[in-house]
């Protein structure tokens, strides 16, 4: 069964161009743009009821050594919204590790990783769960923010924004926003779509709300002519096959784009 689960993706890339239009897509220049990588939880013991969502420690790190010797430098949101307005240079292959909804193992395991290489990241919180069980405290949040991760918003609850109304939704996106804000944090100015779903009118409502930039579940890889409220993400879940996997998955990035799927 893990076998199985852990071809799909090889076998979604064949089914959507054939292994010949693989061969030639993979032979040609790689496309322009970077990656953004969606992660959720990296920590050592595997949770019984969100197994998919962790990279154990041991894999998340031999994945950050496979992107340092690929060239890649990680950036967060900011420096991106910053060099798109022309006033900070990237690098020249930047990468972005977004991790969704704030675990506290984010803050114990995670963040020692990302300071011992020197990395930053963005993490997107669920504002009404901070301080619960298994999520970062606010003494937490704010501590890893001022040590240089990048915080975003999660939406309040994690509800699905296109399941409401769009002024359930816009107290959704606002409320998260001005607790944290209100609470002492950083200005919020990026958010992550609960499921990664959205539709046209969630990005004017963002933007109403002053966001900046929203991250979506969508494969592919982004350039300055990327709306940025609809940047996209290649997830990064359980790994079964590895390093493997995951160079698969970064090449699904790159595919999709070639292919103009899910570009904006």
């Amino acid at each position: 069964m893990k076998f199985i689960k852990a071809a799909v993706l090889a076998i979604a890339l064949l089914a959507a161009v054939g292994f010949v239009g693989l061969q030639y897509l993979l032979s040609q220049p790689a496309p322009a743009g970077f990656p953004i990588l969606e992660y959720h939880m990296v920590q050592a013991e595997n949770p019984k009821d969100a197994y998919e969502y962790n990279v154990p420690p041991a894999e998340f790190e031999a994945q950050l050594d496979y992107l340092e010797q690929e060239g890649y430098t990680t950036i967060s949101l900011r420096d991106y919204l910053r060099a798109k307005k022309g006033l900070q240079q990237l690098p020249d292959k930047p990468v972005i590790l977004t991790f969704d909804d704030g675990y506290a193992t984010n803050y114990t395991e995670l963040l020692p990783i990302l300071e011992r290489r020197g990395l930053k990241a963005t993490i997107f919180m669920v504002g009404n769960d901070i301080g619960k069980e298994n999520y970062m405290s606010w003494d937490q949040l704010k501590d890893i923010q001022h040590r240089g991760v990048e915080i975003g918003s999660h939406t309040a609850n994690h509800l699905p924004l296109t399941q409401m109304d769009i002024n359930t939704a816009r107290d959704e996106v606002k409320l998260s926003k001005l607790l944290m804000e209100w609470n002492g944090m950083d200005t919020i100015y990026t958010l992550s779509y609960p499921n990664g779903k959205y539709n046209q009118a969630l990005t004017e409502v963002l933007k109403e709300e002053e966001y900046l930039a929203a991250v979506t579940g969508d494969a592919g890889l982004n350039t300055f002519e990327t709306n940025p409220y609809l940047l996209q993400r290649i997830n990064i879940p359980h790994p079964m096959f590895g390093i493997t996997e995951f160079k698969w998955r970064l090449i699904k990035g790159r595919i999709f784009t070639q292919l103009g799927i899910g570009q904006h």
